[in-house]
């Protein structure tokens, strides 16, 4: 009986203060911020009105909306695929016993160490005058004008740069999960005869598939929810080609001061996300079982 109290003592010290402070930070905000996706307010007056499901109905009926939505879906797809594909390139480089691989790691991953704001300013330096000197100078028409004057080279630019700081990141999980993979099951393949692609496809990618999910998991949350680079580098522009989805709440609660329709935004935007991971998550999942 004593071991019993003992237990719900303990439980009660270190499991419902850590509960009790996620919910105040996590389902309270999230159960008000849904409360508010019903009504009109606009941020700063204390007194609002219910509206319904006018707030919804006024999200998938805004064209705007629905273009970020649309140019936001481009953006991760191509996201996830290059950084995932340049960030396994890296590890595997990065594995493979090269002079100075440890340096050569940190430099990759430093770029995660740059704040969005920061790196946005930065980039947006690089694409507005120094490769413009460099299309000047040589002549190659690519570099000659700002890419962030142009619609279409603008979200190229802002693919690069999420591309360019995430492959980093995802570069450590992929070493991670290469470290791990037996050297004697390597070693055997090779002695039978197996070709360096063979040995990639049908051994190194299928013993890290969890690497694989974890990675995939990762840079969709953060190409989804893309906002401090999306301000700081394109503002959204040139003639809003390049406002992604996150960008576009923001505009639409804090400059428009239209709270419950950015907030109902904000709802989808969450929903979709939580949808496609949850999918993703789930198919990667049954992969590693047959793995």
């Amino acid at each position: 009986m004593k071991k019993k109290k003992n237990e719900i003592r303990l439980f009660c010290e270190f499991v419902i203060p850590p509960m009790l402070i996620w919910a105040l930070i996590v389902v309270v905000p999230l159960i008000y911020g849904i409360y508010l996706t019903f009504t009109d307010w606009n941020g700063l007056s204390p007194d609002y009105n219910l509206v319904g499901f006018a707030n919804y109905v006024a999200t998938f009926t805004d064209k705007t909306f629905l273009t970020s939505l649309l140019k936001t879906f481009v953006y991760v797809f191509f996201v996830v695929v290059l950084s995932n594909v340049l960030g396994l390139a890296l590890a595997l480089l990065l594995t493979y016993g090269i002079k100075l691989q440890g340096l050569f790691r940190t430099c990759f991953f430093a770029a995660n160490m740059i704040g969005g704001v920061v790196m946005g300013y930065i980039w947006n330096y690089i694409f507005s005058f120094a490769l413009t000197k460099v299309g000047e100078v040589t002549g190659i028409g690519l570099f000659e004008t700002s890419w962030l004057t142009n619609p279409t080279m603008a979200m190229v630019a802002l693919i690069v740069v999420a591309v360019w700081q995430l492959s980093g990141y995802l570069m450590v999980i992929y070493v991670a999960g290469l470290t791990n993979v037996s050297k004697e099951m390597l070693e055997a393949a090779q002695i039978d005869g197996t070709t360096p692609w063979q040995l990639l496809r049908y051994i190194k990618i299928p013993m890290i598939r969890s690497s694989v999910t974890i990675c995939v998991f990762m840079a969709i949350s953060r190409a989804f929810m893309a906002f401090d680079v999306n301000l700081t580098l394109t503002a959204g522009g040139p003639f809003k080609s390049t406002e992604l989805l996150a960008l576009k709440i923001y505009q639409t609660a804090f400059s428009n001061f239209d709270y419950g329709k950015g907030q109902a935004e904000a709802l989808v935007l969450f929903v979709i996300v939580a949808i496609i991971s949850l999918v993703q998550v789930s198919v990667s999942k049954k992969g590693e079982v047959q793995a």
